[in-house]
C-alpha cells in the first residue's frame, strides 16, 4: 500500500483500510520501497504486458530495493475509485485516459476532440511536444505527476449493423453507443446522431437487441469484443484519438531517491514506447482478422466530418471551454479548427 517500507504502518493505515487489505509485516528481505500500479486493462493488454516489464527492470536496476506490483482489469477499484486512490496516496500509480481523467482535469480531453489528428505522426508530435507539456503542467496542480510519455489507446472507429457510415450525414438520427463522455455526446450531438451512453459491460447486448445501431471503439476493442457477431460495417472514421496518462501521486514519488525516481521515470517511459508499437502492430493486423470474421469495412473522408463539425458549431464551443491558451497549442498540430 505505501511506498516506504518505515513509513508503512503511520502514514497510510487509513488508505489501506479503504481498500480493505490486510497490512502484513515484511521479511527483513523485502523490498525496501513497494509500489503498486493499477489499471482498467487485462492482464494480457500491452499495457500491462509493458508494465510487467518495467516492473522487472526497475527491481533489477535498483538492486531489489523496489518492487513495483501491476494490478490490472480493475482490480483495485473502478477508474473513479483508483483516481481516488491515487490522489491520496493509498496507490501510488495508475493509468488514466484523458477522457477520464477530464472530470478532474477537463483540458485533458483535448486531444480527443474529434477529428483533429490525422494519423499518428500528428498525435505523437503534440503528445510528446507543447500539448501534452500543457496537460501535464495541469495535472500537476491537482497533487499528481503525469509522466511524459502517453501510452496509446488507439484511434476509434464507428460500427454499424444496416448500414456503413462513410459521410456526415449517415450519421442522423442514427443511435450510437458510447462509453460515458461530455465530450462525446457534444460530438455526436453536433453530427445529428442520436448517442446512448452505456458501460462497457451493456454494449454487446444492447447491440444485438437493436437498442442501439452501433458503437465506437478501437480495431483492437471491436476484435476482442466480438462485436463482428452484432455488426456488419466499420466505418475507418479514426475520429478520435485518446491515451492513458501515466500518473502518480507527487507526495509519494517526490519522497523517492532521486536515483530511484530517474530509474522509474526511465522504465516508464520505455514500456510506453514499446507499447506504442506493440499498439501499432495490432492495429495493422486487425483489418484483416475482422474481415475474416465477415465485418465488411468502409473508407471515409475526415474532412467532411470536420466541416460537418466547424458548421455545428463544435470547435467553437469547446475552444471556450478548455481556453484560448490551450486551444492555440492544439492548432500547431491539427491547422485551424475554428
Amino acid at each position: 500500500m505505501t511506498i516506504h517500507r518505515r513509513s508503512f504502518l503511520g502514514g497510510t493505515l487509513g488508505g489501506a483500510a479503504a481498500l480493505g487489505c490486510n497490512l502484513l509485516s515484511f521479511p527483513a528481505d523485502a523490498a525496501e520501497f513497494r509500489l503498486r500500479f493499477g489499471n482498467n486493462q487485462v492482464a494480457d493488454y500491452p499495457l500491462n504486458v509493458r508494465m510487467r516489464e518495467a516492473a522487472n527492470n526497475i527491481r533489477e536496476r535498483t538492486g531489489g530495493r523496489v518492487e513495483l506490483m501491476v494490478f490490472p482489469a480493475g482490480q483495485l477499484g473502478t477508474d473513479t475509485d483508483m483516481l481516488s486512490q491515487v490522489r491520496s496516496g493509498a496507490l501510488q500509480f495508475y493509468s488514466a485516459s484523458g477522457l477520464v481523467l477530464s472530470t478532474l482535469v477537463p483540458v485533458s480531453a483535448i486531444n480527443a476532440l474529434g477529428f483533429i489528428f490525422a494519423d499518428y505522426n500528428q498525435v505523437w508530435s503534440a503528445m510528446d511536444g507543447d500539448l501534452g507539456g500543457t496537460i501535464r503542467g495541469s495535472i500537476e496542480k491537482v497533487g499528481l505527476v503525469a509522466f511524459p510519455k502517453m501510452f496509446d489507446i488507439g484511434f476509434r472507429q464507428i460500427t454499424s449493423n444496416e448500414t456503413p457510415i462513410s459521410k456526415p450525414t449517415d450519421l442522423k438520427g442514427f443511435k450510437i453507443r458510447i462509453p460515458p463522455s461530455l465530450l462525446g455526446v457534444s460530438m455526436f450531438k453536433a453530427l445529428n446522431a442520436a448517442p446512448v451512453t452505456l458501460n462497457w459491460a451493456e454494449t454487446y447486448t444492447a447491440m444485438q437487441t437493436r437498442v442501439v445501431d452501433g458503437q465506437e471503439n478501437p480495431l483492437s476493442i471491436i476484435n476482442s469484443g466480438k462485436f463482428y457477431e452484432v455488426q456488419k460495417y466499420c466505418a475507418l472514421t479514426g475520429h478520435m484519438w485518446d491515451g492513458y496518462w501515466m500518473l502518480g501521486n507527487s507526495s509519494s514519488f517526490r519522497r523517492l531517491p532521486k536515483e530511484i525516481q530517474e530509474v522509474v521515470a526511465e522504465e516508464f517511459a520505455k514500456a510506453a514506447e514499446n507499447d506504442r508499437a506493440d499498439i501499432a502492430q495490432l492495429e495493422s493486423s486487425m483489418k484483416g482478422n475482422l474481415e475474416s470474421k465477415g465485418m465488411a469495412f468502409a473508407t471515409t473522408d475526415q474532412g467532411s466530418f470536420r466541416a460537418a463539425l466547424q458548421q455545428a458549431g463544435f470547435y467553437k464551443e469547446w475552444r471556450g471551454k478548455f481556453g484560448d491558451d490551450a486551444w492555440k497549442i492544439l492548432e500547431k498540430y491539427t491547422g485551424t479548427l475554428t
